[in-house]
């Protein structure tokens, strides 16, 4: 009896262990790369808008220089 125990243990609870042990540690891995490309990602979109909004800034800067130009060329 004890040694269909051991061939048990030995030959299906070991190897499906290390299965589920392997699993694990391979999703940990896939959890904290998951959590980085989100981080990056949220980086990527404040630089993007912080980008978008300096761009809008500087054509409505650009727009009010032409109208004062436009401006003075009509005074004239």
């Amino acid at each position: 009896m004890l040694e269909m125990i051991d061939l048990f243990m030995q030959w299906l609870v070991a190897p499906i262990a290390l299965l589920v042990l392997y699993l694990f540690n391979s999703n940990s891995k896939q959890d904290t790369e998951i959590a980085v490309l989100k981080s990056q990602l949220e980086s990527s979109k404040i630089s993007y808008d912080r980008e978008m909004k300096e761009m809008k800034d500087t054509i409505k800067a650009i727009f009010l220089k032409l109208d004062s130009i436009e401006q003075s060329l009509r005074d004239r």
